[in-house]
This record gives structure tokens, sequence and C-alpha cells, in this order.
């Protein structure tokens, strides 16, 4: 039961901006969590933090420890981001636009509608508010779109809605006058960008750009007056600043050394010191240097960034364009389209070789290399919700089908998708791996079921019926001669097969839709279920029609077998679990779960979530790799874990807490509701078009639109498919934010197996030091600790193996192969393990054989290890081989 979320696939980018840290971390908001690529190792992990709404703006420190999440309730969130825990909490009173961390780590920069507030960074420190508001600047006449520091954290460029961008000081120059900032006008729309530039040549702070949203890019340089000399006043007199009016013209006016009349410059002490350590730009001047036009009319800019080393910049527009250009020349190195939607983020990495670009619409996320102009990442997930899943019988590989009509597969283990297959017309409904894990099996609305090859990536046979049908669902025998597919529309399961492609049988006689099929794991005989309140069960190769018929009260909505054929469950339409025993055809128990997978309120539910019937149902349901619990989920936010043998409900995950979903709370708050409905769902403005961020919608089969909600577009939470992994150490859940990743975690449980008072870790150090391996290993078995386990086995000889894998008893040999099993995936002495794992087959094989059920997900785990270590080996070895042969030819030639 100790299962934690692990990660989140199906969905790479949503929206918000993205930020890459350490060169080469992405980090990237996920609907309310946060997603971190890692683009050398090639691997994507999700955050265990949960935001309470959508995430819009994200910033990582310097050093990248730290990381600043702000939702679209304005609620921030302070996160360690090495240790994924949440640090500290802050709400802001207005929205966040636009939000940065100084380069030294020490402030953090916040535009708040048309605020410019300035927060010192909280610490590792507990304290009882650590965030500490330093500055608000409030000169803005519209809300802040675009901020910049100063390399040395003095200053900040703030671009804003009204037109204009602002240079501000940080540091308080004198507190008897108030300082006005510095204004960049000449701008004919919002200002998109702004940003801080060095000149190469004096590594001087001299230079700025701005960019609006009508396609501009504004360049200014500095004329300061810090050549001049330097006068100190006595009197300690504020200096004019570039805004402030002349108080008095002849007090403030000198002849120079040629006659001519200009201002005087009066300095204090205090401005002197300022003045040597670099805080010059509120003394001088800033001109437009020139102004220059992208030339993407009627396009619009909705993303940019600077580096600021390399002086470039790059742009991206709302037609799904991008440019690079060399500043400060405005030469174009780059323009390509990468998309036919907006770009809602670009970004550079800290060394500017690696641009990266996100499309919210498309849910898109790229990393491009422009000098070698390849990509580095290039991942999507799927429009709309995901409807199905599957898992390889090896456990490294996951299907995901979703209404976008869209085949993808995953790595399990990295978390990136490596192939996707669109010739499907119509959403994807079920999906089904092969039992050699190279074939996979795709069902979908269009009326086709397609095979896909998973060596080459292509579409090798599609099964089709003499007049169109809508399949909903799937399944293949053992064997993997026949398939079959349930409809939608005609209440009927067609079966081929799989190596002709032709059309073997019909088998009629359900009276509604068929959404729940599957094949015997032992027998040829399929079970399936109607919305017609019967389930029932075939032979398939005897041609005999139902065998058997389970009837029910309700409508039955899914059906699944127990991995050792011997136990079938289905669920009802009013919110039960059945256990049929299908070989007696008599029902073994039921359990009850109107209660556990009660779903919370909607927004247009006139009724409380109390009261109300809808979504109190489970619509999958799916047996762990032992049988021994199940799990079930439906139109809720909940998955619920149930023993099977005591019918009582062990576990409830959430998951999700996001509140930008419909269906998460209970208790909805009536100060929200006016006379036109709740407050969420009145959409006043068209803030989301005009950033370019386009609400995604979430939509359900049978719908007359993908993606068409009846509630405005706002996605109701839900979990549409379950599947646990062959090995039993993970699951996954279809569900409105993605496909979540569930593992099991070990590493707080302590689970002893046959603990005494003898059994204590001092014992097995005892035993390893006078040279017991046998005991030791025994000894650390009953102790059931992970880290003693693998001491244990790694003490043992090479030559001892066989002696001590035969002296193991039965009951502790699960945990002891669970320990190669991850040893494997982790441990570079590949020989030695496999050792292991062959004596233990030996001495062990006829009990391995006799209790085949409770063995079976802990030797599925050795057997993912075992395959994927074949796979490496096999590549290089192949490789190796290609390239002896290279270097024979060519030494044969010379």
């Amino acid at each position: 039961m100790n299962f934690r979320f692990h990660n989140l696939l199906g969905a790479p980018y949503r929206g918000g901006n993205a930020v890459i840290t350490n060169n080469t971390q992405l980090v990237s908001p996920v609907g309310n969590r946060v997603s971190v690529t890692d683009l050398v190792k090639s691997q994507t992990i999700t955050l265990p933090v949960q935001s309470s709404s959508n995430i819009s703006r994200i910033a990582v420190s310097p050093d990248g420890t730290f990381l600043l999440t702000v939702d679209e309730k304005n609620r921030c969130l302070f996160v360690n981001l090495r240790r994924r825990v949440v640090l500290h909490r802050i709400s802001f009173k207005k929205p966040v636009n636009v939000v940065k961390f100084s380069p030294d780590g020490s402030f953090i920069a916040v535009g708040a509608g048309k605020l410019l507030q300035i927060w010192r960074s909280p610490g590792f420190r507990k304290e009882y508010f650590p965030f500490e508001l330093v500055r608000t600047f409030a000169d803005f006449d519209g809300k802040i779109t675009a901020l910049d520091w100063s390399p040395d954290s003095n200053y900040l460029i703030v671009g804003s809605k009204d037109l204009t961008a602002r240079l501000f000081c940080l540091r308080k120059l004198n507190g008897s006058v108030k300082y006005k900032p510095f204004l960049f006008l000449g701008h004919r729309d919002s200002v998109v960008g702004a940003f801080f530039g060095v000149d190469k040549k004096t590594n001087k702070l001299c230079k700025a750009y701005t960019i609006t949203r009508d396609c501009y890019i504004f360049s200014w340089t500095f004329r300061g007056d810090e050549g001049d000399a330097i006068n100190i006043d006595e009197d300690g007199s504020e200096p004019l600043s570039p805004g402030t009016p002349d108080r008095d013209a002849e007090e403030n006016m000198e002849i120079d050394g040629s006659g001519n009349m200009k201002k005087r410059k009066h300095y204090d002490s205090k401005d002197a010191e300022l003045l040597e350590e670099g805080l010059y730009l509120h003394r001088g001047k800033w001109e437009l240097l020139r102004k220059d036009n992208f030339m993407q009319a009627p396009a619009k800019i909705t993303a940019g960034d600077y580096h600021r080393e390399l002086d470039m910049v790059v742009i991206g527009f709302s037609n799904g364009v991008f440019g690079l250009y060399q500043m400060p020349d405005f030469v174009c190195i780059h323009l390509l389209s990468i998309s036919r939607e907006k770009i809602t983020t670009a970004v550079f990495n800290e060394l500017g070789n690696w641009l990266t670009f996100g499309c919210a619409r498309l849910g898109q996320l790229l990393v491009w290399e422009w000098r070698s102009e390849s990509y580095i990442l290039k991942q999507q997930g799927h429009y709309f919700d995901v409807n199905c899943l599957a898992y390889s019988p090896d456990s490294q590989l996951l299907a995901t089908g979703a209404d976008d009509n869209k085949v993808k597969v995953w790595t399990a283990s990295s978390g990136f998708c490596f192939v996707t297959f669109s010739e499907h017309t119509n959403a994807v409904t079920a999906l089904h791996f092969m039992a050699s894990s190279n074939c996979l099996l795709s069902a979908s609305l269009d009326g086709t079921v397609r095979a896909w090859d998973l060596f080459r990536y292509r579409n090798f046979r599609t099964f089709t019926t003499p007049s169109s049908r809508q399949f909903v669902s799937l399944a293949a025998d053992q064997s993997g001669e026949v398939i079959c597919a349930g409809t939608l529309d005609s209440f009927e399961i067609f079966v081929w097969s799989m190596r002709t492609g032709r059309l073997l049988d019909v088998l009629s006689g359900h009276e509604g839709p068929v959404h729940g099929l599957m094949f015997s794991p032992t027998n040829a005989v399929l079970a399936s279920s109607s919305w017609d309140k019967t389930v029932r069960l075939w032979d398939v190769f005897d041609g005999k029609g139902a065998v058997e018929t389970f009837t029910h009260t309700h409508d039955v909505l899914t059906v699944v077998y127990r991995p050792d054929g011997r136990q079938l469950a289905c669920s009802t339409l009013d919110g039960q679990i059945h256990f049929w025993d299908p070989i007696d055809g008599l029902l073994m128990y039921t359990i009850e779960g109107r209660r556990d997978i009660a779903g919370g309120r909607l927004m247009t539910d006139r009724r409380s979530a109390v009261n109300s019937s809808s979504g109190k149902c489970f619509t999958t349901l799916c047996y762990a790799a032992d049988g021994n619990y199940i799990l079930a989920g439906g139109s809720s936010r909940y998955i619920c874990m149930y023993d099977v043998a005591d019918q009582v409900l062990l576990r409830r995950f959430q998951i999700t807490h996001n509140l930008s979903l419909d269906g998460v709370l209970d208790v909805l708050n009536s100060k929200n509701m006016t006379e036109a409905g709740p407050l969420d769902l009145i959409d006043d403005d068209n803030s989301d078009l005009e950033e370019g961020v386009d609400k995604q919608t979430s939509g359900k089969i049978g719908d007359n639109l993908p993606g068409s909600m009846p509630n405005n577009g706002r996605p109701v939470i839900r979990t549409k498919c379950l599947r646990i992994a062959p090995t039993g150490r993970s699951f996954v859940a279809a569900t409105t934010e993605g496909v979540l990743v569930y593992s099991v975690d070990e590493s707080f449980i302590f689970d002893p197996t046959d603990l005494d008072i003898d059994v204590t870790p001092e014992a097995v150090e005892e035993a390893l030091s006078e040279r017991q391996p046998t005991r030791a290993m025994i000894l650390s078995l009953r102790l059931n600790e992970d880290s003693f386990i693998k001491k244990c086995i790694f003490a043992v000889s090479p030559a001892d193996i066989p002696a001590v894998a035969t002296s193991i008893p039965y009951q502790y040999l699960q945990r002891l192969i669970e320990a190669l099993a991850d040893l494997l995936e982790n441990c570079p002495h590949v020989e030695f393990i496999l050792r292991w794992c062959q004596e233990i087959c030996k001495s062990h094989g006829n009990s391995i054989q006799q209790n085949s059920r409770n063995l079976l997900p802990s030797l599925k785990s050795l057997q993912k290890g075992i395959t994927r270590i074949h796979q490496d080996l096999a590549n290089t070895c192949s490789s190796n081989e290609y390239m002896l042969r290279y270097l024979c030819t060519s030494s044969a030639k010379q």
C-alpha cells in the first residue's frame, strides 16, 4: 500500500513560463505541478508539490536551489528544489504577471498588477514570516508585463502595459528627496520584454532593449556623466535625476571653461561612494539608438528572451514562428516556424546554445540547439483527455490513447515519449500490448483496430468491419492469434485473426454498449460487460456463443480478470463491485463503494455533493499483480484500493488538489454565487487570448465536439483508466490532468518479516565479521532492511553463492528476488547478480512454479531488469561490431 506519486506523463507543458537552471535542467509548470527535465540524461520527473490551482509563473534562484511558483489565485510557494519540499507560502493581493530572482539571489522582484514589489528572498531559516517586503514602486498606469535585473542586482528595467518602460534603482540614494525613475517612451503597444545590455569593450552596463507586442524592438544607449569630474557639495543637496523639474534655474547653472552655460552637478559624499561602486545609471540619460521591426505583422510577439553575453534576442510570435537575432545590428540568424499556434515561452539556457520553446495550446515543449540546428528535446502531450492505458509485459513501456486521435508510447523509467502514432481519425478508446512487447493494438471510434510495430514504428495491420462501427473495448488472447473488439453502437463483439487480418466471427447477444472486454489469463474464455446489466462469458474458439451470463441489477461498466483467472470483478452503475467465480458461476462477494468514490460538487450542480447521485460509481478496475487487492476509479478525485479477501478499503489516493478543475471541492463557497450563476464560470474578459495562452478544455467520449464541456470549458476531474505494472511496483491512472504514475516507496517503511529479540542490525554485522554469509543473509531478510540485504548479497563470494542460495527459506525468497531486481537496475556488477539469479532458479525452481501467483510481481521485476540489460548489451555489441568492421575495411584499403 505504500505507493506515492512519482511522475506525470501526457502533458509536458500547459502554459506559463519555462526556466532552465544549471544549464541542463528544464523546469516547466504542468497544471498545478512542476516538471523537471534533465536534458542530458533525457529523464523527467514531476515534483510532489502541488499548488492550489494552475501555476502561471515560476522562477528559480541563480544557484538552482530555490523555486518560486505563483498560481492563478496569486498564491505563492517557495520550494527547495533539491529536497522537493515546500519551505514557505505567501499570497499576493494582485495577479502576478512576472517574477524573477536577482542575480545574487538575495531579492525577488514581483510584478503584482501595477505594483513592482521587491521581496527579500527567504532562506533555510525558520522564521515567523520569512518574506520581507523591501520596496514597492507604484509608478505604472498599467499592469507590469516584463522586468530584468542588472548584473549587480542594483537596478531593474520594467516594462508595462501602459506603453512605457522604467528604470528603477533598488538602493535608496537619499532619503530626503524621492527618486523618480527614468522613463523609456515611444512605444505604441504593450512592452513584453525589457532587458539590460553590457558593452563588450568597456564591460559596462550601458545598453537596454525594450520589445513591444506590435513586433518592434527599441535599442537604448546610456549617455552618462560619469566621465566628468566629481564635485562633492558641502551641504549634501540631492542632485537632479531624470524627470525631476528644475528647482531653481540660476542655482543649477554654471559657466564652463568655454564660457557656455551648463547644469551644475551636485554630489555629496554618499553619492560619491555610490559612483565608485558603479551606481551611475540614475545619474545620466538614456537615448534611443535605433528602432527595428521584426516584419511579422499581423502576428504579435508573445514571448522573448535576451542573452547578455552573446548579445542575442530570441522572439516567439503568435503565428508559431520564432526568430533569433544578433544585436545591436539586428541581424536575423534564424527565422523558423515550429507550430501553427502561438509560442507562449521562449528562453535561453545559461550558455546560450539551447533555446526552449513552449506552446500551451498544443502541449508542446521544445529545446533546440541553434548552432547545429538540431532538437535536444521534443515532447508533446495529448490535446485532450487520455482515455486508455496499457503496460508492456516487461513494464518498460507505457502506451496512452486520447481524444486527440493519437497513440503515444512512453519509456516508463524516464517519462519520455519516443513515438507517436496519428493514423486514427477519431478518439482512441482502448489499447492492448501483445505478449512480445513489440506489438501494440489500439481501438478507436473511427471503426478500426490497428496493430503497431514498435520496431519499425509503423501500422502493419488494420482490422475493419463490413459497416462502420465505433469500438470502445479491446482484448487479445494469450497466444496473440485472436483479436476481439466491442462496439458502442451495434452492441456486438467482432473477432479477427491476427495473422491474416480476416474477420472470423461476430458475437451477438448484448443489448447495450460493450465497454468491458478481457480474455482469461489461463484459457480462451472471453468476458464482456455491457450496459444491458449483464456480464457474458464466450468460448471464442469453439464458436458456441455465450457459455455463461451473470445478471446484475444495474448497468455493468467494466470487467477484469484476476491474474490467475479464478476470479472476475465488475463494477455497476450503483457504485458496487461484484466478484464472481467464473468456473462455478457463483457470486463470491460484493463491495459497496458509493461513499468511497463520492465525487465533489460541480459548479453547475444544484445539489450538494452528499445528495448528488452522479459520479458515484467505478468506471475502471485493475487487479494487483498478485491479485490480493484491486484498484478502482471513476468520476471522482479519488482512487480506491480494496482488499479483495476482506472487502475493506485499504487506502484512498487523492489524485489532485487543483481548484482550477471542477469536482475537487465538496462544499462550494456561497459568496461566489451570483444571479448569473457561479462567479468562476463568468468569463468577463479576454485576457487568455491576449496573453497568448488559450484555456484548454477537456472532453469525454460521446460529446459532439472533443474538448467541449457544459461548464464553460472548466475541466471535470475524473479517472478514466487504471493499470498496474506487471511487476507490481507501480500503477498509472489516466486522469483529467494527465497520466499519474505512482510507485512503491520503501525509503521510510520499516516492515520486518520475522522479528525477534535476536534479529538486530548488530547481529547482521557480527555474522558478516565472523564470515557467516548464510546466517547474515537470513538475518537481514528477517529484518527486511534493504541496505542490509544488499550488503549481505555483496558479502557472499561467487564460489559460495550456490550454497547460500540453497539455504534461503521459501518465505524469504520474494524479498531476495526484489532486492536482486533492484540491483539489476542500478548496479554495475551484472555478472555477479545474474549468477545469484541463476542459482536461485536452480535451487528453488519447483517452489517458484508451485507458488507463481505470489512470486509473480517480483519475478516480473527481475525479468524487466534482465531484459533491459540484454537490450543495452545487444546495442553495445552491435555498435562495436559495426565499428570493428569499419576499421578492418579501412585498414585493408590502405
